[in-house]
């Protein structure tokens, strides 16, 4: 089983699933492998490893409830497509809980709450205290009240951005509530050595550290979300800076979650520092 930092079981592991896991290419919700995932954490909960999910999707299905083909340009429409979409999202996620037992809790975040100490204090309280009562929290950042990141470029030094997508949401979600791992799951299998479209390109099994060789392999944006694979890898350095450890995989891998965990070598697994320290 893959174990944390200490060498002892996990105990508590954050899973982002991005919008190219939630939806088909076609704009419609992958609903049997949203309900695969959710099955494999509900598992993962009942062998008493506490599961924080982070999901993204809101904006894409709010688009497909209002028969939308491209992702508006116009901030005020994109934060109705998030509004409406967010409703969508937890209906999904508390249907296919509930029908294996799990409780789950609406978590939407934004800037502030990581920077405001009190709100920061306030927020790790209320999560430990749902993962404590076997609830699994559904996090999400919260785009219908939080613009930063939808209407300014990420280049802009009008304010320092904590996170812009729910890749840096997670890693520093993870980073503040103490988790043993972050998992981020995406449509491709992990970071590959050249262009995933040249002939011969492979995943990266493992990366010792994230240095501009690395953060040149990533190959812009995924598309329908904001992230893509250089928001992971920034991600993977919030993290490994914690000395924690990250995974890029493939969220349509069969039992992605659960041969993870058994320490499966899926994906590209990212060392944190202290053991590249202590090698």
């Amino acid at each position: 089983m893959l174990k944390n930092q200490e060498d002892r079981a996990l105990h508590r592991i954050v899973v982002k699933l991005g919008t190219n896991v939630i939806m088909r290419p076609d704009g419609k919700v992958a609903l049997g492998l949203l309900c695969g995932l959710v099955e494999q954490v509900a598992e993962l909960r009942a062998q008493g490893i506490e599961v924080l999910v982070v999901s993204s999707g809101a904006v894409g299905l709010g688009m497909e409830r209002l028969g939308l083909m491209e992702r508006p340009t116009v901030v005020a429409q994109i934060q109705a497509c998030a509004a409406i979409g967010q409703s969508r999202l937890m209906s999904l996620y508390d249907d296919a809980f509930d029908r294996l037992g799990c409780p789950i809790a609406q978590v939407l975040l934004t800037e502030d709450d990581f920077r405001d100490a009190t709100r920061h204090t306030n927020l790790r309280a209320a999560l430990d205290a749902l993962l404590t009562m076997g609830v699994i929290p559904i996090v999400n950042e919260n785009d219908t009240v939080s613009t930063v990141e939808l209407d300014r470029p990420t280049e802009s030094r009008q304010r320092e951005r904590i996170f812009g997508d729910n890749d840096k949401l997670s890693a520093l979600l993870l980073k503040h509530i103490g988790a043993d791992v972050l998992i981020l799951l995406s449509d491709v299998d992990g970071l590959y050595d050249r262009s995933p479209t040249e002939p011969g390109a492979a995943v990266l099994k493992k990366v010792d550290v994230i240095d501009e060789k690395i953060l040149a392999l990533a190959d812009g944006s995924n598309g329908r979300g904001r992230g893509g694979m250089i928001s992971k890898l920034e991600s993977a350095r919030i993290v490994l800076h914690a000395g924690k450890r990250v995974i890029i995989a493939n969220g349509r891998t069969p039992h992605v979650l659960e041969r993870i965990v058994s320490g499966e070598a899926i994906g590209t697994h990212f060392a944190p520092l202290q053991e590249k320290a202590a090698r």
